[in-house]
């Protein structure tokens, strides 16, 4: 059976996509890590994984919570980033965000030994999905429709 003339068949490969979902959460844990070291060198604070998996910690009227919020949304862009190099499919985008989050509520979930309840950890994280799903998707459809050069060669003369 022919299937030509379909752009990108997609075939199911798993191991591909495992790697590119673990891909993509070290890539999120890398880049929340390096904000937070940024973070902690500004204001002179101790280094401490707390503020990735502590949920009820995040209050935004206080200036460490703006600056800690402001690190989770550049953690954001490096992720929409990381989904363009990793991923570099538009339409997987969201998948890969949701994904991506789902794995972190868990572990926060874990980390705490409850469900999150803070709303501005909910509000952060539907903000921080938001930004990494919108810019990876125009990322990724920049890439996609980037202008595939066709050559013919030199015109033969009739």
């Amino acid at each position: 059976m022919n299937t030509g003339g379909h752009f990108r068949n997609w075939i199911w490969d798993p191991w591909l996509l495992i790697s590119q979902i673990v891909a993509m959460q070290g890539i999120f844990y890398a880049s929340i890590g390096f904000w937070l070291m940024i973070y902690s060198l500004l204001t002179s604070s101790s280094l401490s994984l707390e503020p990735i998996f502590h949920s009820e910690g995040l209050y935004i009227q206080e200036y460490g919570g703006k600056r800690l919020f402001i690190a989770f949304l550049l953690n954001a862009l490096t992720s929409a980033l990381g989904l363009w190099l990793v991923v570099g499919r538009a339409k997987l985008c969201l998948d890969f965000t949701a994904t991506m989050h789902f794995w972190h509520l868990v572990i926060v979930w874990t980390y705490n030994r409850s469900f999150p309840l803070s709303l501005s950890w909910w509000l952060l994280n539907v903000i921080c999905i938001t930004l990494t799903t919108v810019l990876g998707e125009y990322l990724c459809m920049r890439s996609e429709m980037r202008a595939i050069p066709v050559s013919l060669g030199p015109k033969a003369e009739v």
